[in-house]
């Protein structure tokens, strides 16, 4: 079910949920109260220096590194374990992550940081990094089984220091309030949200995005893109959150093509880690919609890239949306460095979405879910999911199972 009349969202520090609804306000007219979550943030490049300090201010003494293969092979964990130890810390690293983490790689991790007597948790990677860190502190403050956990606010417990590293630009997790896990009895990913997953401290270098592969460089990049499109338009959007979210527009589309072209560039480097950051703090204050909602399913079913799914979905998304949020596509566009001018909004929204779909052709994304194994087959099973995730609550235009197929037909 989607809440009627949504216009913010918001956590409790203490981890009960409020939300503010005014019905039929417009969510910038001002008559409602809303909080801006976001962790202490340094940013630039060389700010992985601060990272040793940074942990001991939280009270780290035996921190609980979580990264993976790729990242330890590109040679950033040799870098921070020494700003670690410097501090007089002493680190464990923990390796075994994949991407899309799943509930036993989150309960393999829990164990061995109760065996080591971990305290502050830190991720060194993308998302998946990030989400299985997240996901060791879920357990860690509340015990029990990480699915136990999903929904909005579950927790009762607090949870241990959290301090994030990103070496990707687009999954916004270093900064926002989600935790995705995959359950693999179900195949399906779960959303887990609550103020007490917003991390104490990102650190976001650009220097790190320069040992990304290209397909992880066009999923991250679509990725937050779609973070700021469906923040921007969502139920639970407002005036702090809708600027983060056109500037990171506006980002990606002017600076995605250029990392691929030319990875070592760091101006081009430093303004995508900002459209990852801006977008992540949109996304986490605004909430998503049906695309996320969507995505979710596709990746739990066939362990694939979020954001290449994002990627292929999104440009429909933004065709369904627009039919109930059109002068919302206008800002979106602008932002996208499209010609706009007088023309309606559901032109507009036409616009950027095959704008989006040009981008993510030029990045190497598949037109379509069936180039990534999606068949007619999982159609139904998927639509279905997709009806209980949290994202589709904050969705500008309700969705029922048909509408939700229709889509992924469109998609496939």
């Amino acid at each position: 079910m989607r809440p009627a009349g949504i216009t913010s969202m918001a956590t409790e520090g203490d981890g009960s949920s409020r939300t503010s609804a005014v019905p039929g306000a417009a969510p910038d007219d001002g008559a409602f109260l809303l909080k801006f979550h976001a962790p202490e943030i340094l940013f630039g490049p060389g700010s992985m220096g601060e990272s040793g300090y940074a942990a001991a201010r939280l009270g780290a003494r035996r921190p609980f590194v979580v990264t993976d293969p790729g990242v330890v092979e590109a040679g950033w964990v040799d870098e921070l374990l020494p700003l670690l130890r410097a501090e007089g810390l002493h680190p464990t690293v923990w390796t075994s992550v994949t991407p899309n983490p799943k509930d036993h790689e989150v309960s393999a991790a829990y164990e061995r940081y109760l065996e080591v007597g971990g305290d502050v948790i830190v991720a060194i990677g993308g998302g998946s990094c990030a989400d299985a860190a997240k996901g060791v502190a879920v357990l860690a403050g509340n015990g029990g089984d990480i699915r136990d956990y999903a929904g909005i606010d579950q927790m009762e417990s607090p949870i241990p220091p959290l301090l994030m590293i990103p070496s990707t630009s687009g999954t916004g997790a270093d900064v926002s309030q989600f935790c995705i896990v995959t359950d693999t009895d179900r195949r399906v990913k779960l959303t887990i949200m609550g103020r007490a997953l917003v991390p104490d401290i990102s650190i976001t270098d650009p220097r790190l995005l320069t040992t990304m592969p290209d397909d992880l460089n066009a999923a991250t990049g679509l990725d937050a893109l779609t973070h700021a499109v469906e923040s921007y338009v969502s139920l639970a959007h407002n005036p702090l959150a809708d600027g983060q979210a056109l500037s990171a527009v506006g980002l990606v589309c002017r600076h995605l093509r250029l990392t691929m072209s030319d990875p070592f560039q760091l101006e081009h480097r430093g303004k995508m880690a900002q459209a990852s950051l801006q977008a992540g703090m949109a996304f986490s204050n605004a909430i998503l919609g049906a695309t996320h909602a969507m995505s979710h399913q596709v990746g739990g079913l066939l362990d694939a890239p979020h954001g290449v799914i994002n990627g292929v979905l999104l440009p429909h998304v933004i065709r369904y949306n627009a039919r109930v949020a059109p002068d919302r596509f206008v800002g979106l566009a602008l932002s996208a460095g499209l010609a706009v001018g007088t023309m309606p909004g559901e032109e507009a929204a036409e616009l950027l979405a095959d704008h989006v779909r040009r981008l993510a052709d030029d990045v190497g994304v598949p037109r379509g879910l069936r180039e990534l194994g999606v068949c007619e087959d999982n159609i139904e099973s998927l639509s279905a999911t997709t009806l209980q995730d949290a994202c589709l609550a904050t969705n500008p235009r309700a969705a029922d199972q048909n509408d939700i197929r229709t889509l992924f037909l469109e998609a496939l």
